[in-house]
């Protein structure tokens, strides 16, 4: 049976930027149930790279984010991933938006994020012409990505190295013996076993379902698995936004924000609503939605070129309550050798490297 140092669950952005990171000091093999690598959560967002604004302080999305912007800017420069630090203009609506603002800007101060600065109304209409807002803020290193290319420089990272990425192979089981994990997969509807040291479970929308298969593990720390669906509109034509337009953050998502891609194509999104399967389908009844979202901050919106574009879904551990990327390893759970990523959702994109470095030097413990 062959032996690896350790197996990666899921080649989405974290996964790959895990796998990517550990390939520099030992042998990994990086598995995706898919064809293709990204297929899902890490390719349907807003490619967007957060300040690391919005998040609670000391939590692992405020830390993470931080950290983790600065490693992916570093880390497209020296591997020519496309992006762009657009910035952003955060933009607040009346006496009690103000208050949230402010609040925010606080909360970035207290995450590390130094470089918010208050907009006058001469700066706001410069910035962000045709919005209307009394009060605005600008985020200057918020930036743009393109995601399949980070993914693609993830990969070249693990195959520069000697790591291993293997598609169309699906985790069916893991049994621990107290020192290794043997591990079933399905390779092109072939079972097949091997043998690793470390397990890190990062499979996103499927992270609990593999969890569940991992015999050694209680089930107590599988946390329950809610599908936050969130659809994107785009805008055809010309529109007048260089900037990232963002209103007041929403109890479930960051709200009906504006971004421009690295062509420069307007869209809108994503909404928030909670699902029972996975379920790509686009529904054009949003469309009333989000122009009534929209107009709230540009009233300019010609409403007839808001066209249906595409949809994604976040893994939220919970419905009603906000939530913080969940990194269990043995100290945790128990099982020596599994690490568990349950709930990663955005800012995973922007952190995923600095998510790398924490597990890495989880595994390094281990080892």
């Amino acid at each position: 049976m062959e032996h690896i140092e350790t197996l990666v669950i899921g080649a989405g952005v974290v996964g790959l930027a895990i796998a990517a990171t550990l390939s520099e000091h030992q042998d990994v093999i990086v598995i995706e149930q898919n064809t293709y690598f990204g297929e899902h959560t890490s390719s349907r967002n807003s490619e967007v790279v957060h300040a690391g604004i919005y998040y609670p302080s000391n939590s692992l999305k405020a830390r993470l984010c931080v950290e983790g912007k600065t490693l992916l800017y570093q880390h497209c420069q020296k591997y020519h991933v496309p992006f762009k630090k657009v910035g952003k203009v955060l933009v607040a609506h009346g006496e009690g938006e103000k208050t949230k603002l402010n609040t925010l800007v606080q909360q970035a101060k207290d995450n590390g994020v130094r470089d918010l600065t208050f907009l006058s109304q001469a700066e706001l209409a410069q910035k962000a012409p045709q919005i209307k807002a009394p009060m605005g803020v600008w985020s200057p290193s918020t930036g743009i990505i393109d995601s399949h290319q980070l993914m693609l420089s993830y990969l070249n990272k693990l195959s520069e190295h000697k790591g291993q990425y293997v598609n169309n192979t699906r985790f069916v089981s893991a049994q621990f013996d107290g020192h290794y994990f043997v591990v079933t997969l399905n390779c092109d509807g072939e079972l097949f076993n091997l043998k690793c040291t470390t397990l890190i479970n990062a499979a996103g929308l499927f992270a609990q379902s593999c969890a569940k298969q991992i015999d050694a593990l209680n089930a107590r720390f599988i946390p329950e698995l809610h599908y936050c669906k969130g659809q994107y509109f785009s805008y055809q034509g010309s529109h007048p936004f260089k900037h990232l337009i963002y209103p007041m953050p929403e109890q479930h998502g960051l709200g009906v924000h504006a971004t421009i891609d690295l062509a420069g194509q307007l869209k809108f999104g994503p909404d928030t609503s909670f699902i029972d399967e996975l379920d790509y389908t686009p529904n054009e009844q949003a469309k009333a939605r989000f122009v009534s979202e929209i107009n709230k901050y540009w009233p300019s919106l010609d409403s007839s070129r808001l066209q249906l574009s595409y949809c994604g879904i976040r893994p939220k551990l919970y419905k009603d309550a906000a939530q913080d990327f969940v990194i269990q390893d043995h100290s945790v759970h128990g099982v020596k050798g599994l690490i568990n990523l349950f709930g990663v959702e955005s800012p995973g994109l922007t952190a995923s490297l600095a998510i790398a470095q924490y597990v890495s030097k989880k595994v390094s413990y281990l080892q």
